[in-house]
């Protein structure tokens, strides 16, 4: 199974937040799990960091992706516009274009790991939370 993984449940994966459900922190530690984090989630840590609401710097974050066998970043590329849904928040719309693109182009099995209600309400994609 592949997971792309919105910004908030990364953060609070990676900083041990116990808002975190159980079982999305199981899925985000096993190394079986597919993790795929859009560009975008990247510029949202970064943004928040900046803002001083979240602890872990964007380098951080950075470094512990890609150090990890089963996790990658996907740019904001072609593909990922050309699926962009209408009638959510912008940055929501990559993150779920990003998901299609897994689901639809890649043809894997995919889920959002996500809490944002709106992504969830749209029924768009699979959503794990």
């Amino acid at each position: 199974m592949t997971y792309i993984v919105d910004t908030h449940p990364l953060v609070w994966h990676l900083e041990n937040n116990p808002t975190l459900p159980a079982r999305v922190s199981a899925i985000l530690s096993s190394g079986e799990s597919e993790i795929v984090i859009p560009s975008i989630v990247l510029a949202k840590v970064w943004y928040l960091y900046q803002r001083k609401r979240i602890k872990t710097s964007p380098a951080d974050i950075r470094a512990q992706i890609l150090s990890a066998a089963n996790c990658s970043v996907y740019p904001l590329d072609e593909a990922v516009l050309e699926l962009l849904p209408l009638g959510l928040e912008m940055h929501d719309a990559i993150i779920v274009s990003t998901s299609l693109v897994y689901r639809d182009l890649i043809q894997r099995p995919t889920q959002l790991i996500t809490c944002d209600q709106m992504i969830t309400d749209s029924h768009l994609i699979d959503v794990r939370w």
